[in-house]
């Protein structure tokens, strides 16, 4: 019997290395099975003498263990995000083959894009000036206009009313149609007048009848008297009654013409050439005798005249161009003033000034063949008082205003800008007459906003005056971006 008993089997459910840390948990499972198989008395001689062979016995002894469990136990489930064996995707290898090659291109890219637009917006070429429109001074002639408001005045209005009281039985015109002078226009019952007309004729025949009979007593008293036969207050009395008879003769004449003017009053004419307007009455009603009530009205429209103001300070300039034999001319426009509604003359000027507005009335007369006019019409009057010659004009787009005076930009030889004052002489539409600049200057028109005395400018082509139009924010909100930037 020998002296060193052989090793007890190990407990089949006591775990390998249960007294081992878990990281020893292998290593120390492949030990204990190494040592059930060899006897307990053995030195260890072999292991001691050679221990790489030692080691590399252990491993083999570990790796049989290992493939003995895989093949009884079951295969866990791969963890999401790991693969088969359970390493994580991004320990692999062909992981970072592809991906890194890929996110350092992308952040070069970006990263070139950043700088170029960061340059762009932080640093403008230096050599770009503001873009600008010029237009050249040129020397020419422009009309001294003044303008002012107006109101469409009939040369004539008439308001028709009746001088007699009847009955309306006849109207003679149509409403709204052009009529002449003494053209009939409506007729008032004649008959009573008619009839006082025969009255009054009967009374002064009869009294013509009577004055002629003392006439002929008058002469006989006379004849008579001569010869003593009768007195001579007899005479005196008869020439007293041939007297009286003249006098009512006259009374009776007078009332012989009313009689007959008032049957020419039932008959109602136009007093003057013109256009009638709606009617006021209807037949059969009562006419009164010098109504308030207009039954028609007649307004003259061929000539008609406007009347317009003129403030004060131009009397001094207009008053010497009105002369009889070149009248100045008067244009009337639309409310709009876009459309040229008729031409005509000045008339006269009133003979004093408003105090209470500081104006003065002034009236033109216009032909109105198409009767373009039409009374009370608002309109806009245009006066041509002169025309200056020879005189330097810029666009008034060109002419900028500070708090003391006009001045313009004038482009230099160098590219860059000059501001300089100019004297506004006349305006005329989009036009103007001044001085302080010469014939040929180059006047900046556009993008004031950013221009100063002494700014770099860049003349815009006119093809691309729109396109410069809608560069020119996106520049400025791309400088106001980059300091806004660089603030931060």
């Amino acid at each position: 019997m020998s002296s060193n008993p052989e090793k007890a089997p190990e407990d089949p459910e006591k775990p390998h290395g249960h007294n081992e840390p878990h990281k020893h948990q292998g290593q120390g499972e492949s030990h204990k099975e190494h040592d059930s198989h060899a006897p307990k008395s053995a030195p260890h001689e072999s292991e001691q003498a050679h221990p790489l062979r030692a080691r590399k016995s252990s491993q083999s002894h570990e790796a049989k263990h290992g493939e003995h469990r895989a093949e009884h136990s079951p295969s866990p489930r791969p963890h999401p995000g790991h693969d088969d064996k359970g390493r994580p995707f991004y320990r692999q290898r062909h992981f970072w083959i592809v991906w890194v090659p890929v996110i350092v291109v992308l952040l070069l890219i970006g990263g070139c894009v950043f700088s170029e637009l960061h340059k762009k917006a932080k640093k403008p070429p230096a050599d770009a000036g503001v873009p600008v429109s010029v237009t050249p001074v040129r020397t020419g002639s422009i009309d001294v206009i003044l303008d002012s408001l107006g109101i469409v005045t009939p040369v004539s209005t008439v308001s028709v009313t009746s001088r007699v009281t009847g009955e309306l039985t006849e109207v003679d015109y149509k409403e709204g149609h052009d009529v002449k002078k003494n053209d009939p226009l409506l007729l008032i019952d004649p008959r009573p007048y008619e009839a006082a007309e025969v009255q009054a004729a009967g009374q002064l025949a009869r009294d013509q009848a009577l004055l002629e009979n003392a006439w002929t007593d008058l002469k006989r008293y006379e004849d008579a008297v001569k010869t003593h036969a009768i007195p001579e207050q007899q005479v005196a009395t008869q020439r007293a009654l041939v007297k009286e008879d003249e006098g009512i003769v006259q009374l009776d004449e007078g009332n012989h013409d009313a009689a007959k003017l008032n049957v020419d009053y039932t008959q109602i004419r136009s007093p003057i050439d013109g256009r009638v307007g709606l009617r006021q009455l209807d037949l059969g009603n009562i006419v009164p005798a010098n109504g308030t009530t207009p039954l028609v009205t007649v307004t003259q429209l061929q000539p008609i005249t406007i009347i317009f103001t003129l403030a004060e300070d131009y009397l001094g300039e207009v008053t010497p161009e009105i002369k009889p034999d070149q009248p100045l001319r008067v244009d009337a426009y639309d409310r709009a003033q876009q459309k040229k509604i008729a031409q005509g003359t000045l008339d006269t000027l009133d003979n004093e000034v408003n105090t209470s507005t500081g104006t003065v009335k002034a009236r033109a007369t216009f032909a109105n063949a198409n009767y373009e006019l039409f009374p009370n019409q608002f309109v806009n009057v245009k006066l041509y008082v002169k025309t200056l010659t020879n005189v330097d004009l810029v666009p008034t787009a060109a002419i900028q205003h500070n708090d003391t005076a006009a001045f313009v930009y004038v482009v230099q030889p160098a590219g860059t800008v000059k501001s300089t004052p100019v004297g506004v002489t006349v305006t005329e539409g989009d036009m103007a007459a001044v001085t302080g600049v010469k014939e040929g200057d180059s006047l900046v028109t556009d993008g004031f906003e950013k221009l100063q005395d002494g700014s770099k400018v860049t003349v815009k082509k006119p093809g691309d005056k729109a396109d410069a139009d809608q560069a020119a924010p996106k520049a400025g909100k791309a400088a106001a971006d980059a300091e806004k930037n660089d603030g931060a």
